[in-house]
């Protein structure tokens, strides 16, 4: 499979050295560039790329704002967010956003091109260290706020049990294959199980599902909740 991409980057140097190094590969081809967040909605509707490669940082429409309107709409490109922190609260917010990941610009070429090919692939460019480093950091250390907490427990209330366990397991980071071997499941009924989640928490991706578990509190103790 080709993977389509589109890099939006206010930078020109920037916007230059991504091309050269995802360029390269075979399976990358990349269908366009933007210097900010402004029209992005409308260049992904007429390009049609797979994954956008987005700049957090930016004049007039920042990459926030672009995540957001991006991934409000049907058939949304999945999105990596680019940035020079490892935890910043706007990282996290174009997380719940429902960005797939995110990599830093002093990232090698090859770990860019990793990353591309995994959340084209639908697998989260976010390692479970990574996660609650971030989680951490941005909020203080702390659970989320009250009411933040109180509607993640809501919903996650939706969920019967066996999909609020595979949800907590992926919130701590687990594979399907993980999960599978932990709660005794076979690895297409992970999958399953995952959908719907998805689905009745109205979620993109896995990321938000790990974002909505941890406000829950739901990651707080050891890792028991499965296994």
């Amino acid at each position: 499979m080709t993977i389509r991409l589109l890099i939006v980057d206010d930078d020109p140097l920037v916007r230059a050295g991504l091309t050269f190094m995802l360029g390269g590969a075979e399976d990358i081809e990349i269908v366009g560039e933007a210097a900010d967040g402004h029209g992005v909605g409308e260049l992904a509707l007429e390009l049609r790329p797979d994954v956008v490669l987005m700049d957090i940082r930016m004049p007039r429409v920042d990459g926030l704002s672009a995540t957001e309107t991006l991934r409000a709409r049907p058939d949304a490109p999945e999105v990596i967010v680019l940035t020079t922190f490892h935890a910043d609260e706007q990282v996290l917010r174009a997380l719940r956003a429902g960005a797939a990941g995110f990599v830093l610009k002093d990232t090698s070429p090859v770990e860019i091109v990793d990353a591309v090919r995994r959340v084209a692939h639908g697998d989260p460019v976010l390692s479970p260290a990574v996660m609650r480093q971030l989680m951490t950091q941005v909020s203080g250390g702390t659970a989320a706020p009250g009411d933040r907490a109180a509607r993640a427990r809501e919903r996650i209330a939706l969920l019967a049990d066996r999909e609020r366990e595979v949800a907590v397991a992926v919130g701590r980071g687990h594979s399907n294959a993980e999960i599978s071997a932990r709660l005794y499941l076979s690895v297409p009924t992970v999958k399953t199980h995952v959908s719907r989640v998805l689905a009745k928490l109205g979620l993109n991706n896995r990321v938000q599902i790990a974002l909505l578990v941890h406000d829950a509190g739901l990651l707080d103790g050891p890792d028991t909740d499965v296994g």
